[in-house]
């Protein structure tokens, strides 16, 4: 339903379509609720039953792991392929190929449990960045760009609709809003100290930032893995459900940059505001 719709008749049909799927795409059902569907069991319980020393792995691995990406980020930026990636082009992004690769470090990990996250972990991150840069390119980012670069990593702190995440409740441009400062003191020092500040003020704030909320969607994965005997089969298909969740976040996040290249940031925000998702499920 859209209850103001002179905020979104700025939009041609087609974008005020991709804008609603972009919703849809950022407020879909928690990972939570997904992983339950796979694991047949409520996640919160199996992570009740998480060890505090496995907490404290996947905190290390989560910062080893996002840190790895913006090495890979910041080795690649100016040049004309990035990540393993061409220049912006529409074509479409290769998922399935990235699902595939993810889901074999998820059999992985089924295998081998909790021992094998701190390998794991950061191939199957380094996977879905590259993943996220994919999608970027396909909505006409320019993957040379240090902002561009640094937006594809926090994809990975967007990703929460946990009770954790303070910022839940309060939709994507509220999140979003919560990382964009981050961004941008980074971004600014990248581009006044050139691209070897790896150990940055501003970097390490922006990685401890998103690290704090994609753990939580980590601590998820792990605790549906954490149930005995679950394989390599399982393992492979919890691993498909989470990187599947974050190039839904992907697509949506920047279909909604796309648009705002063309309309603005007011208007698209407008528009994003007057749809109801709720009416298209």
């Amino acid at each position: 339903m859209e209850s103001n719709p002179l905020a979104s008749s700025t939009l041609s049909p087609d974008d005020l379509k991709a804008l609603r799927r972009a919703k849809y795409e950022l407020e879909s059902p928690a990972l939570t609720m997904k992983l339950a569907g796979i694991v047949g069991a409520p996640v919160e319980k199996l992570m009740a039953r998480i060890p505090t020393f496995a907490h404290e792995k996947v905190s290390d691995a989560t910062q080893l792991a996002l840190r790895k990406c913006l090495q890979l980020a910041l080795r690649t930026l100016g040049r004309s392929n990035v990540a393993g990636l061409s220049a912006p082009s529409p074509d479409k992004p290769s998922n399935l190929l990235h699902k595939f690769a993810v889901a074999t470090t998820g059999a992985a990990g089924g295998a081998f449990g909790l021992f094998a996250l701190p390998v794991e972990l950061p191939v199957t991150t380094t996977l879905m960045f590259r993943s996220i840069c994919d999608i970027a390119r396909s909505e006409g980012e320019d993957l040379s760009s240090v902002e561009t670069q640094l937006q594809c990593l926090t994809v990975l702190g967007m990703g929460s609709a946990s009770k954790a995440d303070d910022d839940a409740d309060l939709g994507y441009f509220i999140a979003r809003g919560a990382l964009a400062q981050a961004v941008s003191k980074a971004s600014s020092e990248i581009a006044s100290k050139g691209f070897a500040t790896h150990g940055s003020a501003a970097l390490l704030r922006l990685v401890n930032t998103i690290a704090a909320r994609f753990s939580v969607q980590v601590s998820e994965q792990v605790a549906a893995k954490s149930i005995p005997a679950i394989g390599a089969v399982l393992g492979a298909m919890v691993n498909t459900v989470f990187i599947d969740h974050f190039q839904q976040v992907a697509h949506g996040h920047f279909t909604v940059r796309r648009l705002e290249r063309q309309y603005g940031t007011d208007a698209v925000e407008a528009a994003y505001q007057t749809i109801d998702i709720a009416l298209d499920r």
